[in-house]
């Protein structure tokens, strides 16, 4: 996915995991997670891309706070209820409009979908679904903010800008019981 933030923003760390879709990366600050990544090709892609994201991150085990939003997504993954709403997210940095489509993605459940131009008439901005799909293409938060489950109109799959573009969305969906 791609960044909308401010790059000076610091990471104090990052770590990898495995999950049902391969491996993810998160990176984190003292004020919450600052970054999620979804799964490249291999490991060692998802690390490297971890590295270009955040580069004054070391690899470290994640502290206790972190840990419990990996223990979610993996569960979120693996098809079990798992709720991410309440996972600290620091957007120091993130564009403010970028915020408020983050904070709306985030309210759609598991197995539920949006369209783009749904969330831009919640945001008050009719017309804007473009803009919409444009901050979520730079969404730093994929699966807690939930891009995943937004799709174009008339219920098309729309894009994706993960590694494996939209067959990673569908199987992820999939997963939430949403395909």
């Amino acid at each position: 996915m791609g960044e909308c933030y401010d790059r000076r923003m610091t990471a104090y760390g990052f770590t990898l995991f495995d999950t049902a879709i391969g491996w993810c990366g998160v990176a984190w600050s003292d004020r919450g997670l600052v970054g999620v990544q979804l799964p490249e090709a291999s490991d060692g892609e998802t690390r490297e891309r971890m590295l270009q994201r955040f580069p004054a991150a070391a690899e470290t085990a994640p502290p206790a706070k972190v840990q419990h939003a990996i223990d979610r997504i993996v569960g979120l993954l693996r098809g079990e209820p798992s709720d991410l709403s309440a996972i600290a997210l620091d957007m120091e940095g993130v564009a403010p409009f970028h915020r408020r489509v983050y904070e709306v993605a985030r309210t759609i459940q598991p197995g539920k979908t949006l369209a783009y131009g749904d969330i831009a008439a919640r945001l008050g901005a009719v017309g804007a679904a473009r803009a919409v799909g444009q901050a979520l293409g730079r969404n730093p938060f994929p699966i807690i903010v939930p891009c995943h489950r937004v799709v174009a109109a008339g219920g098309k799959i729309g894009g994706f800008s993960a590694h494996g573009g939209t067959a990673t969305k569908r199987r992820m969906l999939a997963i939430e019981g949403g395909e």
